[in-house]
């Protein structure tokens, strides 16, 4: 049989027609490798082969040559090297034959097959006529035959060549080529909008090979411009991609933005403000780059620039009356009837994010920005805005100074406390999170003026033991906040703390949470497990009769999981996911008692039935839960000392 049928057949739907075609595949690649690789790029060159065909004859040959694992990454490209050099002379031409086809997957293909081969040989010095005969089909005698689909494909090509081979592997003849070949294609003289897509993406892959253009103000000028120009195409795919490439632009050349910001701030305001959403986010991405840029510069070295290689321009900090608003607007375009289970990246969360970001990278000027919008929306009637004042309010807690951010979180608070009762899901999802940060960045020991007084600690709590009750979403938000409040009374060695005397309340809701019927959804069962895990940790010695007890609720539990009904891969997941959670439970309590030989004894008393418990854990050969488990067993072998070598013999059969 040929191998163009045997190739068809291993993509039918034929389970048995499809076993026996692969096992065929298999056959000829043991016999010869060479002759099979050959006859997979000739199938692939061939325009009279079927198109499937052709596509999988591709894809082998493409995983042929690479692969995700580092070592067998290493292996093929060997293997490849190990050929007879006319065997690839053979396997290069076909590809490159296959880019002037008519046939478009073929195409692509080939070239992310070309791109690959290129991985392996140009940092070797071999396939040195690569980057000339791509650039020759920019406008050469074969650019007649399609040119718009060859220059697309060769573009294409040069972009994964530039994404698979190291900077330093092309000389900087190579780079003016293959940038002047990309200027070209990205030309407002170019009508063709797909070969126009495929420069800008070539571009952006390019860019770590520009260094020495970027140098030169007439060459970075002009590539700015194109960039520009890109971002203003009429097809929203070249907009996109030419803000991705921005992005990539502030990232690798930050020192070079800032006679261009004026420009670039008007162009991002437009696109948020008026273009389709994935654009207005590539946008604000733009933003979150430089964001990221200055946030590193400072972490570094601080306010003392002098030892940077890069200088910091402050960039943000010059925008902020423009990027500000335009962001805070960004937080009103929510989506209502989003799951919020999903979590989606939409123009919204890229705002917020990037709000986020700002203030980090700006600390205290970013408050009076936002502290207006945040009061002027909070109690609106509109659940947008009443969601958006959150959102912004969560955002900026974390940089300002807590001196600049008290008068308006004590302001606030007591309303975003009270958005866990709203009516909309969205704000009251939104609001759980902001008392997360809240807690998170404004609430500790370190905390001279504690933004919860002893006073109001039993109305916070009841808020959150009420709200903790809502939809998933909601609720796996409020055991978040439960866990930077727990996390900020932990004072080590304490007996007592203003949070005691409710951790009994607070162990049972986060019990109780988790075993809710709905607690798969959200990551409920998680955060209420993992909270669980914090209040122990942090828990006074004071409460410690409660940690005791909940010693053998724990483990009947994790006993209920090995007698769970298993009926699918969706039930052993469940399984495992609880089974690797209350191991994690468990761990945290053998440590909180066995720390002090006062309540060691609770650990001694039950470590008979523990062990037996994770060893029949770790019988059930789930990869997911044999670290947890082993994690345990330490601990409890830490924790009983000499007594653990009793179960040494079973542990290791």
């Amino acid at each position: 049989m040929e191998i163009t049928q045997i190739l068809l057949n291993a993509q039918s739907p034929d389970g048995s027609i499809r076993k026996v075609a692969e096992e065929s595949l298999r056959h000829l690649q043991e016999q010869s490798m060479p002759d099979f690789l050959v006859s997979l790029s000739r199938e692939l060159a061939n325009d009279d082969k079927p198109q499937d065909s052709r596509k999988l004859a591709g894809l082998i040959l493409k995983n042929s040559l690479d692969a995700k694992e580092a070592s067998r990454k290493l292996e093929l490209a060997q293997s490849w090297r190990s050929l007879d050099p006319m065997v690839k002379v053979h396997i290069k031409a076909a590809l490159m034959q296959t880019l002037a086809s008519s046939a478009v997957d073929a195409c692509h293909t080939s070239a992310q097959v070309i791109a690959k081969v290129a991985a392996i040989e140009l940092p070797q010095g071999e396939w040195p006529e690569l980057v000339g005969s791509l650039l020759s089909n920019m406008g050469g005698p074969r650019a007649d035959r399609s040119p718009s689909l060859l220059k697309q494909v060769t573009l294409e090509t040069l972009g994964y060549v530039c994404e698979e081979v190291p900077s330093d592997v092309l000389v900087q003849d190579q780079v003016n080529s293959i940038l002047t070949a990309v200027v070209q294609g990205m030309n407002d003289a170019e009508v063709n909008s797909e070969v126009r897509l495929a420069a800008t993406k070539a571009l952006n892959n390019a860019l770590d090979f520009a260094h020495t253009n970027f140098q030169n103000v007439m060459e970075r000028d002009y590539l700015m411009r194109m960039v520009g120009e890109a971002t203003q195409s009429s097809d929203v795919r070249v907009r996109r991609a030419a803000f991705e490439c921005l992005v990539s632009i502030s990232s690798t050349y930050y020192e070079k933005l800032a006679p261009y910001m004026k420009d670039f701030l008007a162009i991002t305001a437009k696109a948020v403000t008026h273009d389709e959403e994935e654009v207005a986010v590539q946008a604000i991405e733009f933003w979150s780059s430089i964001c990221d840029e200055e946030i590193d510069m400072q972490e570094e070295y601080g306010e003392f620039q002098g030892d940077s290689e890069v200088e910091n321009f402050y960039i943000i900090k010059q925008a902020l009356p423009v990027l500000v608003p335009l962001l805070l607007e960004t937080l009103t375009k929510q989506d209502e009837d989003e799951n919020q289970e999903d979590e989606a990246w939409n123009l919204s969360m890229a705002g917020g994010t990037c709000l986020g970001l700002v203030a980090r990278t700006v600390s205290d000027n970013i408050v009076p920005l936002v502290t207006p919008f945040i009061q002027e929306n909070v109690s609106k009637s509109d659940w947008r805005c009443r969601e958006a004042a959150t959102y912004a309010f969560g955002s900026i807690l974390e940089g300002p100074s807590l001196e600049t951010l008290a008068p308006l979180v004590n302001s606030a608070f007591n309303f975003i406390l009270n958005a866990l009762k709203d009516e909309n899901n969205h704000v009251k999802d939104t609001a759980a999170w902001s008392l997360g940060r809240v807690f998170e960045f404004l609430h500790g020991p370190n905390i001279e003026t504690p933004l919860i007084s002893q006073s109001s600690l039993p109305f916070v709590l009841s808020v959150l033991l009420e709200s903790i009750k809502d939809a998933p979403n909601v609720a796996g938000k409020v055991c978040g906040a439960i866990y930077y409040l727990a996390q900020g009374y932990e004072e080590p060695g304490g007996n007592s703390s203003y949070l005691s005397p409710f951790i009994q309340n607070i162990v049972q809701a986060l019990l109780t949470t988790a075993e809710r019927e709905d607690a798969d959804e959200s990551r409920l069962r998680t955060s209420a497990y993992e909270t669980l895990n914090v209040v122990i940790r942090c828990s006074s010695q004071g409460t410690i009769p409660i940690v005791i007890q909940l010693v053998p609720i724990i483990m009947q539990k994790l006993h209920q999981t090995l007698d769970m009904q298993i009926l699918s891969v969706e039930d052993r997941e469940k399984q495992s996911e609880q089974q690797a959670l209350l191991c994690g439970v468990l761990q945290v309590i053998i440590q909180k008692l066995g720390s002090s030989d006062s309540t060691k004894i609770a650990i001694l008393q039950h470590a008979d039935q523990m062990m037996s418990l994770f060893l029949r854990v770790l019988a059930c050969r789930s990869a997911t839960v044999h670290e947890e488990a082993m994690l345990v067993i330490g601990s409890l072998a830490y924790a009983t000392g000499p007594e653990f070598e009793k179960y040494m013999d079973q542990l290791i059969q």
